[in-house]
This record gives C-alpha cells, sequence and structure tokens, in this order.
C-alpha cells in the first residue's frame, strides 16, 4: 500500500513539472489564430505637385456682334453659320451703286478744282511779278492771291468729301474684325440692312485662345501669390464627359478682392483651344498647380483609415508580418494617392486592402492585388 502511494506522488509531481512549462492558453491561441489576408503598397518619397481642384465654366476670350454701319440691301451672304473665319474675311456684301456713283461725281469735281486752283496759283504769281514792274495795282494782286487760296480750299473740301465717300464705300463690305466662330446669320441676301438696327447680322466668338474662370476657397490665396510671382501656374481643365485628356492652360487673373459671401477668390486661366476641346459656356473640372512639393510622402490613398473619433491612421506590415498602426495626420489627395506627415519610411509596406478587419499587432499574410 505505501509502495501503491509513494508512485501516485511521483506521477503527480511529474505532471505539476510539465504543467509550469506549458504555454498559458492565451498564448495558444493566439499562435494559433490564422493570419489575415491582406494587399500592401509601398510608401514613396518624391516630387509630388499641389492640386487646387474647383469647378469652373468656359468664357470666350471675345465675343463681337457684326453690325452694319451703313444702309442698304444685302447683296451677297459670303459665310455660313458656324464657319470659322479670320479677322479681315469678308462676311457680307450691301448695294453700294448710289456710293459708287457719287464718289465718280465727286472725283469729276476734284479734277476741276484742281484745274481751277493751278489757274489761280499761276495769276497770282503773274500778278506777283507784275506789280514788281509797277504794271499791276496791289489790289488786283491780293484778288489774285484770294482767289488761288481759295481754289486750294475748294479742292481740299472735294478731297476730304472723297475720302468721306469712300469710307462709305468700303462700309459696304462687312468684314470680321476678330478671328473666331460664327453663330446664326438672321441676315440673308435681299433684306434691307440700316446702321441703327439693334439686331446684329451675326456674331463672332473668339475661342483660341479660350478661357476659363473659376474659383477656389480664400486659404489658397498665398499659395496663389507666391506662384504668381514666379510666372503663370499651371491650370488643366476637362469636362466630366470628355474622354480625352485634360486641356494645359495658364491661370493669369486673380481677383483684387474675396468675395466674402462665400469665402472664395475668382481666378482665370487661359488655354489654347485650336481644335475646340473648350467650348464658350461649357462646365468643366479645373485643377490649379502652384507649386510642386519636391520630398513628399505618399501612400494610395486607400491606406488611410479613420477612426472612431476621427483619427487617421495607417497599419504598417513589419518584418515579423504584424500589422502595426501608425497615426497620419493627411495633408491633401494628389491622383489618388495620399500625402501624409508620419512617421513612415519610403519603401514601408501600409495596408490598402483587408485593414478593416487588423488591430494593432495582428498577424498578416500578403496576397496580391484583386485584377480590376
Amino acid at each position: 500500500m505505501l509502495k501503491s502511494r509513494s508512485h501516485l506522488w511521483l506521477l503527480a509531481g511529474a505532471f505539476g513539472a510539465l504543467a509550469a512549462f506549458a504555454p498559458s492558453p492565451s498564448v495558444f491561441a493566439q499562435d494559433v489564430r490564422p493570419a489575415l489576408p491582406v494587399v500592401t503598397a509601398a510608401a514613396q518619397r518624391g516630387p509630388v505637385a499641389l492640386e487646387i481642384s474647383a469647378n469652373g465654366n468656359v468664357v470666350a476670350e471675345a465675343s463681337v456682334a457684326v453690325r452694319s454701319r451703313v444702309e442698304g440691301q444685302m447683296r451677297q451672304v459670303h459665310v455660313a453659320e458656324g464657319q470659322r473665319v479670320k479677322r479681315g474675311d469678308v462676311l457680307f456684301t450691301l448695294d453700294a451703286r448710289m456710293t459708287e456713283a457719287l464718289l465718280a461725281q465727286q472725283e469729276a469735281q476734284l479734277a476741276r478744282d484742281r484745274a481751277q486752283a493751278v489757274r489761280a496759283r499761276q495769276d497770282a504769281v503773274r500778278y506777283t511779278s507784275l506789280q514788281g514792274g509797277g504794271f499791276a495795282a496791289a489790289q488786283r494782286l491780293e484778288q489774285a492771291q484770294a482767289d488761288a487760296a481759295a481754289a486750294e480750299a475748294t479742292m481740299r473740301a472735294t478731297e476730304a468729301g472723297i475720302s468721306q465717300t469712300r469710307i462709305t464705300l468700303d462700309y459696304a463690305t462687312i468684314r470680321a474684325e476678330i478671328s473666331g466662330r460664327l453663330g446664326a446669320i438672321p441676315a440673308t441676301q435681299g433684306n434691307l440692312v440700316r446702321a441703327g438696327d439693334s439686331a446684329p447680322l451675326a456674331t463672332i466668338t473668339q475661342t483660341d485662345p479660350i478661357q476659363v474662370q473659376f474659383a477656389v476657397p480664400e486659404r489658397w490665396l498665398p499659395e496663389i501669390q507666391a506662384a504668381m510671382q514666379l510666372g503663370e501656374p499651371l491650370v488643366t481643365a476637362h469636362p466630366p464627359a470628355d474622354s480625352k485628356p485634360p486641356v494645359r492652360g495658364r491661370l493669369f487673373f486673380v481677383d483684387s478682392q474675396v468675395d466674402t459671401t462665400s469665402g472664395t477668390i475668382q481666378l482665370k486661366a487661359r488655354f489654347s483651344n485650336p481644335d475646340d476641346s473648350l467650348w464658350p459656356g461649357q462646365y468643366v473640372n479645373v485643377v490649379l498647380v502652384p507649386r510642386t512639393e519636391a520630398d513628399a510622402l505618399s501612400v494610395p490613398v486607400q491606406a488611410v483609415q479613420t477612426g472612431a473619433g476621427g483619427e487617421r491612421f495607417v497599419y504598417v506590415v513589419d518584418a515579423e508580418s504584424r500589422a502595426r498602426r501608425r497615426a497620419v495626420k493627411l495633408e491633401r489627395v494628389v491622383a489618388g494617392r495620399a500625402v501624409l506627415a508620419a512617421e513612415i519610411a519610403a519603401g514601408d509596406k501600409v495596408v490598402v486592402e483587408g485593414a478593416q478587419l487588423l488591430s494593432d499587432g495582428a498577424r498578416v499574410a500578403e496576397r496580391a492585388a484583386r485584377q480590376s
């Protein structure tokens, strides 16, 4: 009996020794917990542009309402609606036969006035020589000189009338004052055109170059002012439904005051538009780039998480394949990447997919990203 009891005490001591060295239940559970699958991407450092996004409207560089300066019947329409024209192109021709007849009459009168002026000058010269010899009275000489001066004045008046008539005749041919695209043309051949008509014959809208006007919050004003001192910063514009690449232009105008009702500042950019990528009145998405940050830390925007208290953080995968939570400050988002202020080095792996199931210190297993 004593021998059996001693064996029992030995077995109990052996089990106690084994229990002392066995891992706790919590440690055992942590080790066997499966790793959570995640997709990672490397944090990067490098140049990142500062982008200010806004909504804008396309406006024409200039618009001219074509009106007649003289009255006449529309003789010929040389252009079509919607046609692109250059400055100096002939648009309309009015019937100018009456003006042409008046010009011919004035030119004949000028020829007569010139002949009379020549004779009057010769008479004045002749009487001057006769007075020197005592053969002509002073009164007759004065009369000859006055006649010569009057003939000169008459000739100049006729020349001025001819110049005016030629201007009127030139107005009968209506030309484009600027280069651009024509709108609707209500005037047709045969209609009577008057100089005082309120409705224009056509409208020319200059579309190349073209402008985009937009507004940004006033907090960006120092950045914009600093950029304008170095030159005209880059602006891109893109219609929302257009598949073409954005059009590149330059900021050239900053309004002289901030709109106190909206807290925004009005801006204008100019774009080269030879292929009509932008159209007057069109709504566009605008991105202003006042500067480029040379050494910015950036990660894919999907990596940035928001906590219950509104704090921002990312999960960084360490060398032991564990997710470590790191607090970050989101400065801005550029082209799908979040620019951060954080204690993260270039090349660190941040979780971009699967972060919702993670906690600090969780084991992870990296997997390939899903192909879209």
